[in-house]
């Protein structure tokens, strides 16, 4: 089975074990696809809706640790929404050479989805859950499902509770940046599937505020 053949990984940020198992899924596509290249992180959405600010939030926390592993576009400061997203695409093939792209972003789905995080190759379509036709983002792309789907989108995502938000943000930015951390190892110094539940388990110990 080739990388581009494997299904999308699916899981609800209240499982025990969704860190872990979302840093797997993305450690083993990173490792797989971004040798040699630029891992760059576009956080997509705004800060003026609570459910669109999923791709900020994660962008923040994500700034929080500081890596020298990645670069970060996308923040509750500087957010890369729909006014921007061209020209943010564009900055980025500028000053990177051969960039290899994790797009974040919400979207809405069905009621028992809510607070899913779903991964996959490829890229998202930012704006389709609210009928907006903007540029694809992503080698891969990782999607929290905020809000149920349907034509009041805007409202619906208005009408977001903060909370699951702020949860579903927390989860990708330590997945992803522990994730991303695995990946740039040497191969003979990767962990087993259970050493790397450990590393994972450590780095929640570790809170990252948005407040440093």
């Amino acid at each position: 089975m080739t990388l581009l053949e494997r299904s999308p990984f699916k899981i609800s940020y209240e499982d025990p074990g969704a860190c872990t198992r979302l840093t797997h899924w993305l450690s083993a596509s990173i490792r797989a696809a971004a040798s040699g290249k630029r891992i760059i992180v576009v956080c997509i959405g705004t800060d003026r809706s609570t459910g669109d600010s999923l791709g900020p939030l994660s962008g923040s926390l994500l700034m929080k640790y500081r890596s020298s592993l990645f670069d970060v576009y996308g923040t509750l400061e500087h957010p890369v929404h729909a006014m921007n997203l061209d020209d943010t695409l564009a900055k980025i093939n500028r000053n990177t050479e051969e960039p290899y792209v994790i797009a974040i972003d919400a979207c809405l789905g069905t009621v028992s989805g809510i607070g899913t995080v779903i991964v996959g190759e490829g890229p998202l379509r930012p704006g389709s859950g609210v009928n907006k036709e903007l540029t694809p983002v992503g080698d891969i792309h990782v999607s929290g499902i905020v809000n149920i789907g349907g034509m009041f989108g805007y409202q619906l995502l208005q009408n977001t509770r903060l909370h699951l938000v702020m949860s579903l943000a927390s989860l990708i930015a330590r997945s992803l940046f522990v994730a991303i951390t695995l990946a740039a190892r040497p191969q003979q110094e990767t962990p087993s599937y259970s050493q790397k539940g450990a590393l994972t388990a450590s780095y929640l110990m570790k809170p990252v505020s948005l407040d440093g």
